[in-house]
């Protein structure tokens, strides 16, 4: 949900306007719009690398899991993994086009730990692999636009840890 969905919901449920206060959030969402599809451009036509490197990063940090016998063993499950890990970073890329960290929460995290258990799939690879792109990430982004999207990256460690 946008910044500008919450307000309008909250303003509704107490019966107002836009308080002034509002209003500038709402101006200063609209003026930083542009600033959120650039690097939601950029996230996605990096994704191949972002996807490729930070797999790499993982299973170098750990390779059990693509021993045998690992979670990500084999080329299927190998694949299943990195397919994992395009989904959390298309996540962030919704969160970070409306300014929320809602569809992360909304469509990535809730019942994500119970899926991941009942897979034995260790949850804190999963987190690790978002780790991973974070760090690919910041040696893509300058400075201002790295703190504008690791705040996502940071959201979802933080569900998943």
């Amino acid at each position: 949900m946008s910044i500008i969905i919450k307000m309008i919901v909250n303003a509704d449920a107490e019966v107002r306007y836009f308080t002034p206060g509002e209003m500038e959030q709402i101006k200063l969402f609209i003026n930083n719009s542009e600033r959120r599809l650039r690097l939601v451009q950029t996230l996605t036509l990096s994704r191949d690398r972002i996807i490729k490197e930070a797999g790499n990063e993982l299973f170098q940090k750990r390779p059990s899991l693509v021993s045998p016998g690992g979670n990500a063993y084999g080329n299927d499950m190998t694949a299943t993994c990195l397919r994992d890990m395009d989904y959390y970073l298309r996540l962030i890329t919704y969160s970070v086009a409306v300014g929320d960290t809602t569809p992360i929460e909304e469509i990535g995290v809730v019942g994500v730990r119970q899926m991941y258990r009942s897979l034995g799939t260790p949850i804190e690879s999963v987190a690790e692999s978002i780790r991973a792109m974070k760090n690919i990430i910041n040696s893509m982004l300058s400075g201002e636009d790295y703190s504008e999207v690791s705040i996502y990256f940071d959201y979802l460690i933080s569900a998943l840890d």
